[in-house]
């Protein structure tokens, strides 16, 4: 009996949640994911430190803005697309790398942070076709993927929890968007007093199921990858969706696993239960936004978080910038 992580790939298209490529090489993935969280704590790792070196050694003598700050802040970007470029060696699909959250609500100032991140990769030989940018799924977010698509820079919306997210980024033409399954069961938790839920009544694998449905039902073409999982039941119960992107702890339950795995998810059979055809502008956006508790925390959550971490990211740097001769 193949492992479940192989009857996974049956279905759906495996990206690995890592900054690690390490651990990306051992499973095979077809594309990576990285997130603020996920390259601060790479830096952190001791066989990387040359990777770190090598970014502030290229912002001390590429920065705009000379000041230790600015130096800081242009190294934590280059670090972003050197590790993307080490991913990119191991996968053989696409790696996403994401805009500074601090620019969730600035629509101009991702754009142009995106911009600047594919050039980096075009100067060392990597087309758009394999990046996804990462942006938060906030409005302003969403426009700029909208712009940024136009240009031929496919976009990877993330931070994703509520059904207005969904249908304002399917309507923009992303290419790929990101909802997080496990921060979604988080919050009912919290919220219910629950201990758990069973997978097929999970609140994060109910959320997924229901976008997808609705995007192969009027026929998007943008792409439903279910992230941030909690446990391998809300994988398994998402067998099926065009990705999922795991992180290696459960990526090693996948693959340790003999259980059989069937397909829940099915393009063809969504098409009979997605729901009628919405559309949103922006005060339309707004309001389904604010009368969703769950995804208004979540995302204000997440990006404060993401923040966080690059914050810290460059604190950590900013000694070993002043040690580089």
């Amino acid at each position: 009996m193949p492992s479940a992580l192989e009857q996974l790939k049956q279905y759906t298209v495996v990206v690995a949640d890592t900054g690690d490529f390490a651990s990306i090489n051992k499973f095979h993935p077809r594309d990576a994911t990285t997130n603020p969280s996920l390259i601060a704590a790479a830096a952190a790792m001791p066989q990387y430190s040359g990777l770190v070196d090598a970014a502030l050694k290229w912002a001390k003598e590429n920065s705009v803005d000379r000041t230790p700050a600015g130096q800081v802040k242009r190294a934590v970007d280059r670090l972003a697309v050197q590790f993307g470029l080490e991913i990119l060696k191991v996968v053989p699909g696409r790696v996403s790398t994401e805009v500074d959250a601090r620019l969730s609500f600035d629509t101009e100032g991702s754009i142009a942070k995106a911009r600047d991140l594919i050039s980096m990769y075009e100067k060392h030989g990597i087309g758009k076709d394999r990046i996804l940018i990462k942006l938060a799924s906030t409005w302003e977010g969403i426009k700029a993927a909208e712009v940024l698509e136009r240009e031929g820079i496919h976009c990877n919306l993330t931070l994703l929890f509520g059904f207005h997210q969904a249908v304002a980024c399917a309507e923009a033409k992303v290419t790929l968007i990101s909802p997080f399954v496990g921060r979604i069961l988080d919050w009912y938790l919290k919220s219910t007093g629950k201990t758990s839920y069973a997978p097929a009544e999970d609140p994060g694998v109910l959320s997924v199921t229901r976008i997808f449905n609705y995007y192969k039902r009027h026929g998007y073409q943008t792409e439903v990858m279910g992230a941030s999982f909690r446990n391998v039941g809300e994988i398994t119960e998402l067998a099926g969706c065009d990705l999922l992107t795991i992180a290696p702890k459960l990526l090693a339950e996948l693959e340790a696993s003999t259980a059989t795995l069937p397909k829940k998810l099915d393009a063809a059979a969504a098409k009979s239960k997605g729901e009628e055809k919405i559309h949103l502008e922006k005060a339309d956006f707004e309001r389904m936004h604010a009368a969703d508790s769950m995804a208004k925390d979540k995302l204000q959550e997440g990006i404060d978080g993401f923040a966080k971490a690059i914050t810290e990211l460059e604190k950590s740097l900013e000694p070993r910038l002043a040690a580089l001769v």
